[in-house]
């Protein structure tokens, strides 16, 4: 346990930047999978906007240091393939 001032609020920092990480990647997490969905569903129009939105998504999350920046690259190239495949 935290003993003194500085270290409970540390204590409390992490724990309110740790929820904030968690939520950002989930919600990268879910910008991916709108992406996969709509390709396997065969729908261009659909796919072509999310996955400009799950672009955006991984760049913001590279830009606030959640992600690290070959990941974000690798996903886009991964999605960017499977919408070329459509």
């Amino acid at each position: 346990m935290a003993n003194s001032a500085q270290a409970r609020k540390r204590a409390r920092q992490t724990i309110v930047r740790r929820l904030r990480s968690k939520n950002a990647k989930s919600a990268m997490r879910t910008s991916i999978k709108n992406v996969l969905t709509a390709v396997e569903e065969g729908n261009k129009e659909d796919a072509t906007t999310a996955y400009r939105a799950a672009c955006s998504v991984l760049d913001k999350m590279v830009k606030k240091g959640h992600v690290h920046k070959n990941m974000a690259a690798r996903q886009k190239r991964r999605l960017n393939l499977r919408l070329r495949t459509l």
